[in-house]
């Protein structure tokens, strides 16, 4: 099985030994990686990666790479073999790195890997959204999906209102299902884009798409009744957790700053 993991990375990061990994350098650094491919090469849209973010290597792979199956992740954050390694050290944790042996069984039985579902517990996704970032973005991305998709609507509305969702934007599935899934996101996302200005946003909040993208693909999944399984996500790197929840709880009662 012909299987291609695209790592998204902005800088020379360590990379899974494993061949199916294919590190994908994002971002405008004149430096080429050494053993990088970039997302400004064939069809891309690599000059939005401030707004898209690692969206931007999704469409890459989508738009100029034949595989079996593809996969999204990141440098800081890949798939496990199947553990959690929650509390492990950050060596023990590379040395459980998805491999190629573990994913073709997998393969063999689902269309699409994804990331366990994050559970936000006192919010909705929407009022999560809400406290974090500029909520116009969700709404013209709620009017884009009515005027354009109308019956991903339902589904849309359902899991904004749910607690849980596979985030990070992070994902490995059959071909066939990766582009058609990125071919529906970026009709969405450009149309989005259309409708709103971001001119006066920070440059964390001009990264709208990247976030209003992690909301959508369960809308997508559920509509579709795509075949999945899940498998834990290890953020390769050392987590405060301490401040995480500290600014998750005050953007809850104090909003995004």
């Amino acid at each position: 099985m012909n299987i291609e993991i695209y790592v998204v990375s902005h800088k020379d990061a360590k990379m899974p030994s494993d061949n199916m990994y294919i590190p994908i350098q994002v971002g405008n650094n004149p430096q080429n990686f050494k053993g990088y491919l970039r997302d400004n090469t064939g069809i891309n849209i690599s000059n939005k990666n401030a707004s898209y973010c690692e969206l931007t290597a999704q469409y890459w792979g989508a738009k100029n790479r034949t595989a079996d199956v593809k996969g999204l992740v990141h440098y800081r954050r890949l798939f496990s073999n199947g553990s959690t390694n929650f509390f492990k050290s950050v060596p023990a944790k590379w040395k459980d790195v998805l491999t190629h042996q573990k994913l073709e069984q997998l393969m063999h039985n689902y269309d699409m890997v994804l990331p366990r579902k994050r559970n936000y517990h006192i919010e909705t996704l929407w009022s999560h959204y809400e406290h974090s970032h500029h909520i116009e973005g969700l709404k013209k991305t709620r009017e884009v999906i009515n005027d354009l998709y109308p019956e991903y609507l339902p589904y849309f509305d359902k899991h904004m209102n749910e607690k849980k969702g596979h985030m990070f934007n992070i994902l490995i599935a059959k071909s066939e299902l990766f582009d058609a899934y990125t071919d529906w996101l970026m009709k969405v996302l450009n149309e989005v884009e259309n409708r709103i200005d971001i001119s006066n946003y920070s440059a964390s909040e001009q990264r709208i798409f990247g976030y209003i993208s992690e909301l959508l693909l369960d809308v997508w999944v559920e509509y579709n009744g795509v075949n999945y399984t899940e498998l834990p996500v290890m953020f390769m790197g050392n987590q405060h957790w301490g401040k995480k929840i500290f600014n998750f709880i005050k953007r809850k009662f104090k909003g995004r700053e």
